[in-house]
């Protein structure tokens, strides 16, 4: 008798009785593919999302088991969202703001110029209005979102000459990330280059590329930047708080049992704090490396940061005149940002400030 007409004949008892057992088991497993827009290499970044499917097959029992796939293995890293768009996939771990091409509005789900630390966005997307504003938008493209980690405060990019001034902007040919910070630098006269991250140490060896930005000391000091463009400036203005995030298929979540939705929640929190926390600790270290190689470390001058904002607020201006809805996110962030800003002043700034001054 084949297992269709033993199960037929014999229901569920008889099927247990038979030892079919295994194979009606196997069948209620669980199998999802997350792609990722970057590679391997990045353990900070990528290790997130292995992190988060440990965790959710080790929450699970095994029962529910999540495939990582990186950059390029199932398409190009920018392909995410249409593939999550189009059912193809169950999750993607990315940068949101790499979308803008389709809407500015992808910006706020990671960074924009002068906008939330890491804690700061975290309160506003878990405590605020900012998972909900985002959600509602992201539902146009089939997604759920998740924080996948943060970088913290980014670093403000290599240059092969020193930035005195903002004219020094001028024509500057920079590899420049996702988002509106590319917008921001172009009204500072800085020429915009887009390239993989892997052509970036060659451009710069060969002088077609002037400067670049990434992410901060751990994750440039792998791609060696230091030996091709010796000053280092900070902050990142245009990244205050990098959110990564995770892109849930919204289908695919909604079929899902309550126990496996709670997973799923559960594990994204889990790697969302260790990739934070991990930049935290590998980023003075790295720092301190780079130093010693000759790395010469430098503060924008304030006239650069002045510029920059102003540009910034002109983007701003720009795009809310185009789209109530980017100016109903925009205002949100920035009234909880005031709240924020003022709770700092009185909490960890000037706790954080007085402890530059001691020896420990």
């Amino acid at each position: 008798m084949d297992r269709r007409s033993l199960i037929k004949h014999a229901g569920i008892a008889g099927v247990l009785a038979a030892g079919a057992a295994p194979a009606v088991h196997a069948q209620a497993a669980l199998r999802w593919r997350l792609a990722s827009s970057f590679p391997k290499s990045l353990d900070t970044i990528f290790g997130s999302a292995e992190v988060f499917s440990k965790t959710v097959k080790e929450l699970s029992g095994g029962k529910f088991e999540v495939s990582v796939h990186a950059a390029g293995e199932l398409m190009p890293p920018f392909g995410v969202v249409d593939a999550i768009q189009n059912d193809t996939i169950q999750m993607a771990q990315t940068a949101s703001y790499y979308f803008t091409g389709k809407d500015s509005i992808f910006a706020f789900g990671c960074a924009v110029p002068f906008g939330l630390t890491a804690r700061q966005m975290d309160a506003w997307m878990e405590h605020g209005n900012g998972r909900k504003l985002m959600d509602e938008f992201y539902a146009k493209y089939n997604i759920l979102s998740m924080s996948a980690g943060n970088t913290t405060t980014q670093m403000g990019g290599w240059y092969r000459k020193e930035i005195k001034s903002v004219a020094d902007l001028k024509g500057l040919k920079m590899r420049l990330g996702g988002g509106l910070f590319g917008e921001a630098m172009a009204k500072l006269g800085v020429v915009a280059q887009n390239m993989p991250g892997g052509e970036v140490y060659q451009a710069l060896e060969k002088g077609t590329l002037d400067a670049t930005e990434f992410v901060g000391p751990y994750d440039d000091e792998k791609l060696g930047f230091n030996k091709v463009a010796p000053f280092y400036y900070y902050p990142g203005w245009w990244e205050g708080g990098a959110e990564l995030e995770f892109f849930i298929n919204k289908k695919a979540f909604e079929a899902l049992s309550a126990e496996n939705k709670a997973i799923v929640r559960a594990a994204g929190a889990v790697a969302a704090r260790d990739m934070t926390a991990k930049y935290d600790a590998k980023n003075p270290i790295a720092l301190k490396r780079l130093v010693a190689a000759k790395t010469q470390l430098k503060p924008f001058p304030k006239d650069v940061m002045d510029a920059g904002y102003k540009a910034s607020m002109q983007v701003f201006a720009e795009h809310e005149a185009k789209s109530p809805e980017f100016k109903k996110i925009h205002q949100d962030m920035r009234t909880f940002q005031r709240d924020q800003l003022l709770w700092d002043r009185f909490s960890e700034y000037r706790f954080s400030s007085y402890m530059t001054t001691v020896k420990i």
